[in-house]
């Protein structure tokens, strides 16, 4: 009896199990979302379950996890911005693969396209971040008619440029160099050409751009200020194609094509300069003549290309590459001077999907970054260059528990190697000879993990921490940082979002400019440079005003330490002892950020207002002494207030007309107080001699504004599609000032017989540099 009391409870027992087990059984949808045309992955594609409301979004590589409880047939809805949704139903019983490829046609409505998108950017905990398309950036009326991404991004809320047609970004009050800028993943050092009026991104290349201002997804670190990350597309896999353009400073063409239809595909893409082309020959008509002074070649290029293929329904290999140069050189009969600069990336990506919750991507990086610079005058050789150069291999997994709980964890290693300041010095027949420059290298590592978590229908965190080292010469430095965001949802319009996010930078730009140059120097952290640090704070509403609409409005406090600078008048160049020339100090930044876009009908654009400030201070000299006696500065990027306005208005299918208006507070500037003088005889000339700076960065220049008009033409041959995109940049002509610089008046010194006898100090007058006047530009665009 007792026995089969035993076999009865077991029988019991495992039938609860079984029960129990067989009522929180959940099956799994997985799967990739494409473009119908081109087999491109979409990023940020919205995947909903109809009837439970239950859904995800694809990851940057356009992959998704669905978990549903099991139940019969049900609806599942794929959209995606701009894309015609696609509904189908399916009978769920088991874990199950579903590709879907989207097409653009224009069946749906776009404004019922950009409400979907919206409730996902409502329903996120991302926050700070804006995203950008090529397409976006192309109707915007640009420099010359280069479509620049980054100048672009610098027409959001919260970014902001250096100077006058720069294309560097300051973002939140960080410097230039405390941006992480990653194409595929692989880390780009300078990415500017020309001086830093035109960034290094083809814009016929690039898939999609993402800049984060704070709330840092814990993946990304070893930067303090922002993360830009930019994607190649990956080429057509359903036909051959391509595309490109012809304007007035240079040309570029793109092509891709399917490799094997519908499994692998490549592109290719390259962009030249050809100013160099005509001031050849005006060299070559004027070789000969008297007192002619020869123009000297510039001209810059760059190459992206990228290939992938499928090697089944779980694995995909992704291999890409970026090299560009600028060049520079003048030729004379006395004197020789070249001087090329740019970045080198490579990337090699393998997809894996262990099972349907469990995705990882690992990935080797390339970076390179160097400039050289070489001079021959009568018999003596000078050259200076410096170089960086990072090999990196990284994980990233994301397991998806459910459509509530995502866990994302991984961890990099990366190989620095730093030539700083590297310089030869010598005559020709030997007699003569010096060089100096100092090499580093370093190990730099990283492990995270984050969890986002939907608490309930209107509450979502997502927690991480990230912990990173750099490991230089015996120095070892770690860092634990702390990333939090969460969203409440105050109604289905309208959700609050709050962030936290601590990063460390093991890596020092050494520039004592405001833009970024070609000659600025990367450092490693060493026993007397620490890792720069910063703690920023974010709160901000997000409402959607209207079906295309959407408001946001967030609020930043930013403190920054360890931050590196440099004495007055320091020594950056041909020193073998640089850390002397440094200081070290602190700082905070604050402000509000504004922006209202619509994202569809004719009319288009965003509407982006910062308001902020910005302070260095507390900075102490290598071997004694303070900056400004540790009083608090602003540094030259504070501004206090941005202001940018985007349209976009589509006259017509044939006609695309765009305005863009930017207003800034003018830039901070340090000039002298004063000078010493010395004057021979009483009477005689007057020479100045010695300037006197007083606080730093004391002067604000005038505010900046600009209006710039565009017009695209579309015309449609038979093989293709193709327009005339005419721009003017500064269209009412506004002098902006670049450069501030003091000059002195006099006035001649007079006998009694009115005779000149010298000249008298009568002040000082400030004279201002412009760069850019009214510039009207011509492009035509292609495809076939």
């Amino acid at each position: 009896m007792c026995r089969n009391n035993q076999k009865k409870a077991l029988f019991i027992l495992l039938f609860l199990l079984i029960a129990i087990f067989s009522f929180g059984q959940r099956v799994t949808i997985r799967g990739i979302v494409t473009d119908a045309a081109s087999g491109e992955t979409l990023i940020g594609a919205y995947v909903e379950e109809e009837n439970s409301g239950k859904g995800v979004t694809t990851n940057e590589y356009g992959f998704y996890s669905l978990s549903l409880d099991t139940g019969g047939e049900l609806t599942l809805i794929y959209s995606f911005v701009g894309y015609e949704s696609y509904k189908l139903r399916i009978d769920l019983q088991r874990d199950t693969v579903i590709e879907v490829e989207l097409g653009n046609g224009l069946v749906l409505e776009e404004v019922v396209v950009n409400s979907e998108s919206f409730r996902e950017q409502l329903n996120t905990t991302e926050m700070s971040v804006e995203t950008l398309t090529p397409l976006e950036a192309k109707v915007i009326p640009a420099l010359f008619g280069e479509v620049d991404i980054i100048k672009t991004l610098q027409l959001k809320p919260g970014v902001s440029s250096g100077s006058e047609g720069n294309s560097g970004l300051f973002v939140r009050g960080g410097s230039n160099d405390q941006n992480l800028i990653i194409l595929d993943e692989a880390l780009v050092y300078n990415a500017s050409h020309l001086f830093g009026f035109f960034s290094t991104f083809n814009a016929d290349a690039i898939k999609d751009v993402k800049i984060y201002k704070g709330g840092f997804p814990a993946q990304y670190g070893g930067r303090l200020s922002s993360v830009i990350d930019v994607k190649l597309r990956e080429g057509n896999r359903k036909q051959f194609g391509g595309s490109g353009g012809i304007g007035l400073i240079s040309s570029r063409l793109t092509l891709e094509g399917p490799i094997i239809k519908d499994k692998s595909s490549f592109m290719l893409s390259g962009r030249r300069t050809y100013v160099d082309i005509f001031t050849r020959l005006v060299n070559k008509a004027n070789e000969g003549k008297e007192n002619y002074e020869p123009i000297p070649d510039y001209y810059f290029y760059d190459l992206n290309a990228k290939a992938n293929y499928t090697l089944s329904d779980k694995d995909r290999i992704y291999i890409s590459g970026y090299f560009g140069r600028d060049v520079f050189g003048f030729d004379g009969d006395f004197f020789n001077f070249d001087f090329d600069w740019g970045n080198a990336t490579g990337t090699v990506r393998w997809n894996h999907v262990f099972n349907p919750r469990l995705f990882s991507n690992t990935t080797f990086t390339f970076s390179d970054y160097q400039y050289n610079i070489s001079n021959e005058l009568t018999g003596f050789t000078f050259s200076l260059g410096s170089q960086v150069r990072d090999a990196n291999l990284k994980s990233d997994f994301l397991y998806a528990f459910n459509e509530k709980n995502t866990l994302r964890f991984g961890g990099q290693l990366t190989y620095h190697q730093f030539v700083v300041g590297r310089l030869k010095a010598g005559s020709s027949d030997g007699s003569v000879s010096f060089n100096s420059g100092q090499e580093y290298d370093g190990v730099e590592m990283a492990l995270y993990g984050a969890e986002e978590l939907k608490l309930n229908e209107d509450f979502s965190i997502n927690a991480g921490l990230r912990l990173s080292g750099f490991y230089n010469d015996g120095s070892f430095f770690t860092g634990i940082e702390p990333r939090l965001a969460g969203k409440y949802s105050l109604n289905d319009k309208m959700s609050l979002k709050g962030s936290y996010a601590r990063m460390f930078q093991y890596v020092h730009l050494v520039s004592n400019s405001a833009i970024a140059l070609p000659t600025d120097v990367w450092y490693p952290s060493t026993e007397l440079v620490r890792p720069e640090i910063s703690d920023q704070v974010a709160m901000g509403l997000t409402w959607q005003l209207g079906p295309s609409v959407i408001l946001t409005n967030e609020y930043f406090y930013k403190w920054l330490g360890n931050q590196v600078d440099f004495r007055d008048h320091a020594q950056l160049f041909a020193n073998d002892d640089l850390e002397q020339e440094f200081a070290f100090g602190d700082g905070y930044a604050y402000g509000m950020e504004l922006g209202l876009e619509k994202t569809a009908g004719r009319f288009t654009g965003w509407l982006g207002y910062t308001l902020s400030l910005i302070r260095r201070g507390n900075f102490n000299l290598v071997g004694g002494g303070q900056i400004m006696d540790g009083r608090y500065f602003p540094p030259r990027h504070d501004r206090r207030h941005d202001l940018s306005i985007v349209g976009v208005y589509e006259v017509n299918r044939r006609l695309t007309v765009t305005g863009t208006f930017v207003y800034g507070s003018g830039d901070i500037t340090w000039l002298p107080e004063g000078r010493f003088f010395f004057q021979d005889v009483e009477g005689g000339n007057t020479n100045p001699a010695v300037p006197v700076y007083g606080d730093r960065n004391s002067y604000r220049l005038p505010p900046y504004h600009r209006l710039d008009l565009g017009m695209v033409i579309s015309f449609f041959p038979k093989w293709g599609e193709n327009n005339l995109t005419i721009s003017v940049y500064n269209a009412y002509d506004r002098r902006n000032p670049y450069i501030l610089y003091l000059e002195p008046t006099l006035e001649d010194v007079k006998d009694t017989g009115g005779n000149v006898v010298g000249q008298a100090l009568t002040g000082v007058a400030a004279k201002q540099v412009s760069l850019f006047p009214v510039l009207p530009s011509l492009t035509w665009n292609f495809s076939f």
